[in-house]
């Protein structure tokens, strides 16, 4: 694996854009289970009853029993080694954005300024009537469902099955990987679509797909240039001390 990670940080260090799309499995060492495979939240919980806007206007009190399950495991979460070497690489101008299915904001928390947060944040709440972003601290929990002044439901600012994703966030995540000469593919499966595209759009431009994941993935034969399957705690921090080695020559 050295000599991989040796390759890729010499692209790293050439590349005038590098971009990376993370998902789940970035953070499930922070705490928060990943939603597919062993184990996930959907094992638990079927995503067409607590994950669709129509379920969670449908009846948003039993949505919410779910909702603040994984509220508390994103507020109890810091960040690992894995999104603090992502903020590294930004520091050195190596890394030119993040864009992220995740809604844990973890990166921000490592501190990565750019940050693409493709399908919403979980630390933001938001009435699904008037619109207004509303702040945590201005919603009482001891009612169920939590409803806005204006008498509309109250949910996470994230994107359920069946919404849209953010206008400004789908513009902007498909602009870096059209321009990007390599991207890091961290931590997710690429099943979920329009997210999914974003590798593939990449490729086609030319960049070099570099993929870090634990289990293999549809990207991984005929996409992804780079396959380390492992940890991404293990592998990104090793890249980031392999670009601050070619840096310091």
């Amino acid at each position: 694996m050295e000599d991989r990670i040796a390759e890729v940080a010499k692209l790293l260090a050439e590349a005038e854009t590098t971009v990376a799309l993370t998902g789940a499995g970035i953070s499930v060492e922070s705490g928060i289970p990943a939603f597919r495979g062993a184990q996930g939240l959907w094992e638990r919980y079927d995503p067409m009853e607590y994950a669709s806007i129509d379920a969670f206007q449908a009846n948003p009190a039993k949505v919410w029993t779910m909702l603040l399950e994984l509220e508390d495991l994103v507020m109890a979460a810091r960040p690992n080694p894995a999104h603090q070497a992502l903020a590294r690489l930004e520091n050195m101008g190596r890394l030119a954005s993040v864009v992220t299915q995740n809604i844990d904001g973890l990166h921000q928390s490592a501190g990565s300024r750019h940050v693409v947060e493709f399908h919403g944040s979980g630390r933001r709440l938001r009435c699904i009537d008037c619109g207004r972003q509303v702040g945590r601290s201005e919603i009482m929990m001891s009612e169920m469902p939590p409803r806005c002044g204006c008498g509309g439901l109250i949910k996470p600012d994230v994107v359920f099955f069946g919404e849209p994703i953010p206008e400004r966030a789908a513009m902007t995540a498909f602009a870096l990987a059209s321009a990007c000469q390599v991207m890091l593919v961290v931590g997710t499966s690429a099943t979920v679509a329009p997210a999914s595209h974003l590798p593939m759009l990449a490729k086609r431009a030319g960049a070099t797909v570099v993929e870090i994941n634990l289990d293999i993935s549809q990207l991984s034969q005929g996409v992804s240039d780079y396959v380390f399957q492992a940890s991404a705690s293990r592998v990104l921090p090793s890249l980031a001390q392999a670009v601050e080695q070619l840096a310091a020559e």
